[in-house]
């Protein structure tokens, strides 16, 4: 049972090392990468089934944050109101019952201890770009606002899967230091795993997470 924010950051220091191995062992879509690293939590990090969810649809009426009111005016009028973040995985705690609709979306926001997003590259002759990345950094540190103006917290975490064995679809040197960079500035966790460096996994296993705030220098 994961109780809380620590136990949350814990499950994934523990599945950390299967999810290099397995994302390094094959080549796939994003949503694959996010089904492997569904898996890596149920076994290494022994998250319970009724704790773990995959696009996680979450409606926000009334919605306080910058990002969120401008991503809520850009729509149709008529489908204004509010904006529906969907992070691809989120680690919730035991209270959230094993239920995470849309229908209970104020319900899930309160028990939600960790959310992930998932980038990957995927694409042919053309790398990730800083700004789409960026951009789901943003949204990650939206969502935590918006849950804590209504008095509840979670981690979030940005994980891109930079596995391509081509160089020229891989992001740049440059990109993941700016990229960590924003993390740092908006209190999300950077998690990168490229196809080689091992160095990435070491940093995991060398360390133990103790506070959604702290970052992973």
């Amino acid at each position: 049972m994961i109780n809380d924010t620590a136990a949350a950051l814990e499950a994934v220091h523990d599945a950390w090392p299967l999810i290099c191995r397995e994302c390094r062992s094959v080549l796939g879509s994003e949503l694959h990468y996010q089904a492997m690293i569904y898996h890596a939590l149920r076994c290494a990090g022994r998250v319970p089934v009724d704790q773990l969810g995959m696009n996680v649809k979450q409606w926000i009426p009334n919605v306080t944050s910058d990002l969120f009111k401008r991503l809520d005016q850009s729509k149709n009028e008529s489908f204004r109101g509010g904006f529906e973040p969907i992070p691809d995985i989120v680690i919730f705690s035991p209270n959230v019952g094993g239920d995470w609709r849309r229908r209970r979306a104020d319900h899930t926001m309160k028990h939600m201890l960790l959310a992930i997003e998932v980038k990957a590259s995927e694409r042919a002759n053309r790398r990730l770009t800083y700004s789409e990345i960026a951009g789901d950094i943003a949204k990650l540190s939206a969502h935590q606002e918006e849950a804590r103006v209504r008095g509840y917290n979670f981690t979030p975490i940005m994980l891109v899967i930079d596995t391509a064995p081509d160089p020229k679809e891989r992001i740049t040197q440059t990109t993941s230091n700016d990229l960590r960079a924003l993390c740092t500035e908006l209190g999300v966790e950077w998690r990168y795993l490229d196809p080689y460096d091992d160095e990435v996994q070491r940093i995991a296993l060398g360390r133990r997470f103790t506070s959604g705030d702290k970052q992973d220098k």
